[in-house]
This record gives structure tokens, sequence and C-alpha cells, in this order.
């Protein structure tokens, strides 16, 4: 008898599940992740977005296996293509890093070797890599300064990281990232120290080499302007959690959790014609009252509870995980239908 073919089960390219991040301290230990959990499938850019501080590099840095110490996974678990990574030695994780995940630092001289030529960095990359021989290295870097903007290539890349703009080095690290074909490229604030009109141009090309290589992207950082040009979906965090996930527009556009409704009253925006065009007044933003707990200090039950207009008994008591929140996942009591009744009473 012949036997049945079981078909492949489809698993996302990233994922994360109950990601607790500790720092031991001689005053205890301070948890700085607590049971973070999303996935990133292959070719979505997903945008984390919060306040300094919300955990958003750490949860990128758990990721890459690039926690500094004393800081240390203390649960969870992150899997890339199924296969678990968090638990892997160091040299394996290495070879991991760079060829199958890459990553994009907010300042490029963290990342670019001040002694060599970009073009060395990127061969040098690629040989590492994708074993390729020097003639075809060098080729492939001058195709990627070219992919990224870079002016010139054949000629600029012999220039070292000091040789060209802040604009330009970033552009270059964006290379250096997605030169190896990764799978995945950890973005970390790529566009902070630069200009409005760099930032544009780095967003756009982050995103349309991704669109056109494959590579699924996190995207961090704290400018939703940058999450609602770029990403696909949004995690938006707060104390080392996540307190609503979904698609982009429709947490910039009908946020379900009060802490995102206040980050949302707070981005400048043209009232009185229709889409904000000129000649609209601009209206009045709002401030989240107090300021987001230290790590040694958090409330138990909701992390945003004492700052939230809308706290009722429950959430001073028990953390609320996510749930559904209409089209999003919103870690909110106002969406548990029984305690809502209640509260609303």
């Amino acid at each position: 008898m012949a036997l049945l073919e079981v078909p492949l089960l489809e698993v996302p390219l990233l994922e994360v599940e109950d990601l607790s991040v500790e720092f031991p301290t001689r005053r205890g230990v301070l948890k700085a992740l607590d049971r973070v959990s999303f996935t990133i499938e292959t070719g979505e850019v997903l945008g984390v977005v919060g306040e300094s501080g919300a955990g958003k590099s750490l949860t990128g840095a758990a990721i890459i296996g690039l926690l500094e110490r004393p800081g240390r996974i203390a649960g969870g678990r992150i899997l890339l293509s199924g296969r678990r990574i968090d638990n892997l030695p160091q040299d394996e994780l290495r070879r991991i890093r760079g060829r199958r995940i890459g990553a994009i630092f907010q300042d490029p001289l963290t990342t670019l070797n001040p002694l060599y030529t970009v073009g060395r960095q990127l061969a040098e990359t690629m040989q590492v890599h994708l074993g390729l021989p020097d003639a075809e290295a060098r080729r492939r870097a001058v195709s990627w300064l070219e992919q990224v903007g870079i002016p010139a290539p054949a000629e600029r890349v012999g220039a070292y990281p000091h040789e060209f703009s802040g604009g330009m080095r970033q552009r270059v690290v964006i290379a250096l990232a997605l030169c190896a074909e990764p799978e995945l490229v950890i973005a970390d604030e790529p566009t902070t120290a630069l200009d409005v009109s760099i930032q544009a141009q780095i967003i756009t090309l982050l995103r349309r080499l991704a669109r056109e290589h494959g590579t699924a992207v996190m995207l961090i950082t704290h400018d939703m302007g940058v999450i609602a040009e770029t990403a696909d979906r949004v995690a938006v965090m707060y104390a080392g959690r996540i307190v609503e996930l979904g698609p982009v527009q429709r947490v910039i556009r009908h946020p379900a959790h009060p802490y995102t409704e206040g980050l949302m009253a707070s981005i400048p925006t043209l009232e009185g014609r229709p889409g904000g065009r000129p000649g609209g007044r601009l209206c009045r933003l709002r401030q989240i009252e107090g300021a987001m707990p230290r790590l040694s200090a958090i409330p138990p039950g909701c992390p945003f509870s004492p700052r939230c207009p809308k706290v009722f008994a429950r959430c001073t008591e028990v953390r609320p995980e996510l749930m559904a929140a209409g089209e999003t996942e919103a870690a909110c009591w106002l969406y548990a239908p029984a305690l809502a009744e209640a509260a609303h009473g």
C-alpha cells in the first residue's frame, strides 16, 4: 500500500516565542524583555516601535546573538526557518550571522572597519559566506555599491569609509548587510543620524532591495513616520513587552491599545483639508502623562496602567496577554469582553 504524502507545513522565517531577557545585578535580577512573541514571514517588513528603553534594540540583539553581558536569554525560543538558534554554540551562530541574518546598525562607523576599503569589506564578506573567488567578489562589490545608489561605484569601491558622507556610509552598511544574501535583516534605527531627505532615500532603498531579494526585515525605530512608509505590520513595545501587533495602517489609523493611541496622538498632522494637504491647520498634540517605568519598578498587571486614562481594577492586578482587538491584537483588558463590560458598567 502506498504511503500517503503529508504536505509540509510552512513555517514563518522567524519565530520569537516567549522571549525573556534578564540582567543580573547586585540588587536583584532585572527583566528587560518579558515573554515577547512575534513572527516575520519571508519578504515581510515588521516594524518595531516604542519609546527609548522599551526593549526594541534588545530584542534585535537577542535574535542575532549579540546581547551585551551580563544580559542573558532567560526563557523562550528563537527559531529561523523552524530551527532553534538561541541555544547554538557561538561559532555556529557566527556562521548564521552575516550569512542568513544581516544587521544594519544606527552608526555605520561601528560596522565599517576604517582601515579597509569598502570594496575589500564587501568582497571579504561575500568570500567568507558565499565562497566567491577574488574577481567575482570584487565584481559583485561594485554591483552592490551601484544597487544602493553609490555614484561611480567602480571608482568608489577603492575608497575608505571616512571618504564617504554619513548617508553614503549608511548605504554601504546596507550593501554589507545584504551582499551575503541573508534571509533576514535586523535594521536597528538605520536612519536616526541622517537628515530627513537622506532618511527617505535610505528607507525607500531598504524596502526596494528587501522586496527584490525576498529578504525579511525587522525594522527597529522610534519613528512612526518611518514605520508607516516602510512596514507591512508593526509591533508596539512598552516596558519590555509587546502591547499591540497588527497591520501597520490599521494600527496607525485605529490603534487599539491606549499606549498606541497616545503615540498616534503625539504625531503632528495637518487638519482642515482632505489628506492633510497644505493649507490645513496643525492639530493640537497630546502627550502621555508620566514616564515609562524603570526595569526595577515595573508595576504588577499592565505596565502602562499608571499612565493609562482607561485603567480599571483588573489592569493593576493581572498582566494582559495579546488578545484579539478587531484586526489587530492588543495586550489590554478592554478587549476581554466580560471585563470590558464590567469596566464600562
